[in-house]
């Protein structure tokens, strides 16, 4: 089931010498209740990579978004990507349970952290926005 995404975020850099993993600011790891070393998928907008590594924590409200090792072949910098995180729950639990979803601007400073996504048009609207200034 879906636990959280971090919702079109910005990739800062791509780090082909690095062991490997994903390099989050620790304020969107948080938010999104990402653990250290959590596995997660990374969605890729600009080329529609789809591929699995895991989070470590970067500088607090750096907005750092870091490939790293294998991964940082399959992202450039500057592309846009969701981070996805997925939780094992009982049927039970499915009943109430509502995804988190954190909104990034295109300096990947939080905008809004919600349970529900924006329709379509309007997180475009609002991502073109964000890309302007």
């Amino acid at each position: 089931m879906l636990n959280s995404k971090i919702h079109r975020a910005v990739v800062t850099d791509a780090n082909l010498s690095y062991m490997g993993s994903i390099t989050i600011d620790s304020v969107l790891l948080e938010k999104a209740g990402i653990l250290e070393n959590e596995k997660v998928q990374i969605v890729n907008i600009n080329n529609g990579a789809r591929f699995e590594t895991y989070a470590i924590a970067g500088a607090p409200n750096s907005g750092e978004i870091c490939l790293n090792g294998a991964a940082a072949r399959l992202v450039q910098k500057d592309d846009i990507v969701i981070i996805i995180s997925y939780a094992l729950i009982s049927d039970e639990e499915t009943q109430d349970h509502k995804p988190t979803v954190v909104f990034v601007d295109s300096n990947n400073k939080i905008t809004r952290v919600g349970t529900e996504e924006l329709p379509a048009s309007e997180n475009n609207e609002k991502q073109v926005k964000s890309n302007e200034k």
